[in-house]
């Protein structure tokens, strides 16, 4: 590694304890989780390991905040107030927050310090929805005599289990709808990436959230399985692998639980016949250096017709060969390593198959020469794959894309809707009506127009395996709710405090 691998100390001041009930409390055992550096494989940080024991105490914490505390008996705009008050705070923290993201996972500092200076918008959106998102709502029943009313009340104790890719937004955009339903939280963060569910423990706490409202653990799969399993857990929302999300959805499906799930994905973009070929390589080489392509959404998948695929894997391989790949830390790099070296280990496995399934390597598919420390590999590009190849067909998780060619757009659309998921797409067309009739013939949550999109400001999620439910927006608030009918003699001052 170069000289400039250089990193900031850990920002937080308990990594060795947990965020329970208000206080962090020395966990149940002496088992810690080691975080390492991707970039220089170093060791990062040391956070606690929570147990069974530490499980059944932060469930204990939320439940009797739920049943008991004030927090789901405040009005919407209290809880507004409390979520306006963090944003603010991590606002002021974003600096910080952006140098665990980058040391935690790899990703390149300069992006981490963009795209987390507008992270604090997500508590401030939810925020704004107090005053203007139906909660209560009047309606007609048969009884002319008497009012009706929709009433959308917290589903209850939440428990939020995040991963380790981006780890902050994910937890945001799951934490600030649910706050100002109303719901409290057990935050379960990945061994991976713990860091920034401290961070918000420490945000939350400063802005005043009532104690037992957000509480914060790290445990492996096993240990969070009881999350799962536990009983006074209304509602689970999970983002992570679809194999980890059919286990939830059958555990949640035992016992009646709420559950959303945002699982993984195998995105293509289409690419019609009137678009620049190298304008969707610029695209797709853009979006792939995020996060190194360990992203659930990632564009992986090139679908295009046969006379101009040659054209594409050239202009994709061109792409690719120039991307600096280097320690994130350094601002002239623009993708840094894969976050673990297991997942270096699955991407190379990928690329192993794909050349022994007969599929093309334009580009990449090796660790780069010149860095002898991290879990790096090569932006890669496969050409002539079919559309069926094992490549094509499973998500890599990595800076991986393959070319499929196609007779025309219609079996464009039929090769893109041919996996299992459905979470993103785009398609590259100058004209508004074939991007919109694609669009309309793609199975897949979000679909971009010339560019990589995904938008949880609006909605985000998908069809198929990709998931169930929402998150952000309204539609992520609406998880986070239960529909109560109240059929009244008269309609009642609703302004009046719920406790007596």
């Amino acid at each position: 590694m170069t000289a400039a691998m250089t990193h900031a100390g850990v920002p937080i001041g308990h990594p060795e304890r947990l965020f329970i009930d208000g206080e962090w409390v020395i966990p149940s055992s002496d088992s810690r989780f080691s975080v390492i550096n991707p970039s220089s494989e170093e060791l990062y940080a040391t956070v606690a390991e929570a147990q069974a024991a530490d499980i059944h105490r932060a469930v204990a914490a939320a439940r009797t905040a739920f049943d008991h505390g004030p927090w789901p008996r405040m009005s919407h705009q209290e809880r507004a107030a409390h979520l306006s008050a963090a944003a603010a705070i991590l606002a002021r923290r974003a600096g910080e927050a952006a140098t665990i993201w980058a040391s935690e996972v790899g990703i390149v500092n300069t992006s981490a310090q963009a795209l987390v200076s507008g992270m604090p918008d997500a508590l401030s959106y939810y925020a704004g929805l107090a005053d203007s998102f139906p909660f209560i709502e009047p309606r007609q029943g048969q009884d002319p005599t008497r009012q009706a009313f929709i009433v959308r009340e917290p589903v209850g104790v939440a428990a939020l289990i995040v991963p380790w890719n981006s780890a902050l937004a994910l937890l945001l955009y799951k934490s600030s709808p649910a706050l100002l339903a109303g719901c409290t939280l057990i935050v379960k963060m990945s061994p991976e990436s713990p860091l920034d569910g401290y961070l918000m423990a420490e945000v939350f706490a400063e802005a005043g959230i009532p104690r037992g409202v957000f509480n914060v653990v790290t445990a492996d799969r096993e240990v969070s399985e009881l999350l799962v399993r536990h009983p006074d857990v209304d509602k689970v929302s999970f983002t992570g692998s679809t194999l980890a999300g059919k286990k939830i959805a059958s555990i949640c499906g035992e016992r009646i639980a709420r559950c959303t799930l945002e699982l993984g994905g195998k995105s293509a973009a289409v690419v019609l016949d009137d678009y620049d070929v190298g304008k969707v390589a610029e695209v797709i080489a853009g979006s792939t250096c995020l996060l190194t392509n360990q992203v659930c959404s990632a564009l992986s998948r090139i679908v295009v017709t046969k006379s101009r695929h040659d054209e594409m894997v050239s202009a994709l391989a061109s792409a690719f060969g120039s991307i600096r790949v280097g320690d994130p830390f350094d601002p002239t790099t623009q993708m840094g390593p894969l976050a673990m070296r297991r997942q270096r280990d699955r991407v190379e496995s990928y690329i192993e198959r794909g050349v022994s399934d007969g599929a093309v390597l334009a580009t990449g598919g090796r660790r780069p020469r010149d860095l002898n420390r991290g879990f790096f590999i090569e932006p890669t590009v496969f050409g002539d794959v079919p559309p069926d190849a094992v490549i094509a067909q499973e998500e890599i998780f990595g800076p991986v894309v393959t070319v499929t060619p196609a007779e025309n757009e219609a079996q464009a659309v039929e090769i893109a809707n041919g996996t299992p998921f459905g979470l993103n797409s785009a398609v590259f067309t100058n004209d508004i009506q074939r991007a919109y009739r694609v669009a309309r013939g793609l199975r897949a949550g979000t679909v971009g127009h010339n560019s990589f999109q995904t938008d949880f400001t609006v909605s985000f999620g998908g069809f198929k395996q990709s998931g169930i439910g929402r998150e952000g927006g309204t539609e992520g608030l609406l998880p986070y709710l239960e529909t109560k009918t109240m059929i009244l003699d008269r309609t009642p001052d609703f302004r009046e405090p719920l406790t007596s």
